[in-house]
């Protein structure tokens, strides 16, 4: 039992509500994953610029860190502190060369998101904790989804938080179980795929990037998991212009979505959403089973 939130934003002006807003709704679940929490926000990004978000062990020193990628591959290089982690912006095709530096110089720290808008944030906690940890509230963005867990299958750990980052730009959040998910793992590591836990999740997320990465819009590789993933399960996805909502086709696990001209919010449950903006006038309704919802962010 976990909960989960995402909220896309149709209406310019509330962007920078998007982290406040967001806040509100992963609190409303603390009860259904009081173990651990994490959210990935959508914010401005340039082309030609990429943000790595990266997590260290409690007391890191970050400007020794970005001192040392800078030495190792130019000075081109800014950084953001938040808490636990770190956002790295960097020229987009420096990438390869700051993992590599990462990998040699800094072995503890992990690479949880890259991608040119999308930034990650996932700690062990009460949802409110993590998201004033990372202060949430003051983020801004056009979209955002978040999860709050019970670790009823693996430890509490934070590689165990969602939401999972196997491509760029995109992540997952997942309610659920899958029961065939070594197997799925097992072809795509073989198609190329690295994973760095064992959640079922990951997997989830990894299957979406191998479709996208074949050229499949993102509502046919949602599409297709209904094929390849067995379980059940509520997928919320996020990518650099869009935001999708997927059920399997039996749709046991609780799912609400409400729109108005502004946004699309979606909640585990209908409390995640009774505080938002305009949500008396909202059209709320159930996601339908084995039906892919997707909103994209106008160019």
């Amino acid at each position: 039992m976990c909960g989960i939130v995402g909220l896309f934003i149709k209406d310019r002006k509330l962007e920078p509500d998007l982290g406040a807003m967001l806040v509100t709704m992963l609190e409303v679940m603390s009860d259904r994953g009081p173990d651990s929490a994490g959210f990935a926000v959508y914010g401005e990004g340039r082309p030609d610029r990429l943000k790595l978000s990266l997590r260290a062990p409690a007391g890191t020193d970050f400007d020794a860190l970005a001192a040392a990628l800078r030495a190792a591959v130019g000075n081109d290089i800014g950084h953001v502190v938040r808490d636990t982690h770190v956002i790295i912006d960097i020229p987009a095709g420096t990438e390869a060369a700051v993992r590599a530096a990462l990998a040699a110089g800094h072995p503890g720290i992990a690479v949880v998101g890259a991608g040119t808008r999308m930034e990650i944030f996932k700690e062990v906690g009460l949802p409110g904790d993590v998201a004033r940890r990372f202060a949430l509230s003051t983020m801004t963005g056009s979209h955002g989804i978040g999860h709050t867990r019970m670790a009823t299958e693996s430890a509490v750990t934070t590689n165990g938080a969602h939401p999972f980052s196997t491509g760029p730009d995109q992540c997952l959040v997942h309610n659920g179980s899958l029961s065939n998910h070594n197997a799925v793992r097992r072809v795509l590591i073989r198609e190329g795929l690295r994973f760095e836990t064992q959640n079922d999740s990951e997997v989830a997320a990894g299957f979406l990037t191998h479709r996208l990465a074949k050229g499949e819009a993102l509502g046919d590789a949602l599409t297709s998991t209904l094929d390849t993933l067995d379980g059940f399960f509520t997928f919320v996805v996020g990518t650099e212009s869009g935001f999708g909502v997927l059920r399997d086709p039996i749709a046991c696990k609780p799912a609400v979505m409400a729109e108005t001209e502004s946004y699309v919010a979606f909640g585990s449950e209908y409390r995640a959403l009774a505080d938002l903006p305009g949500i008396a006038n909202a059209r709320v309704f159930e996601p339908e089973p084995a039906t892919v919802y997707f909103w994209e962010r106008a160019a």
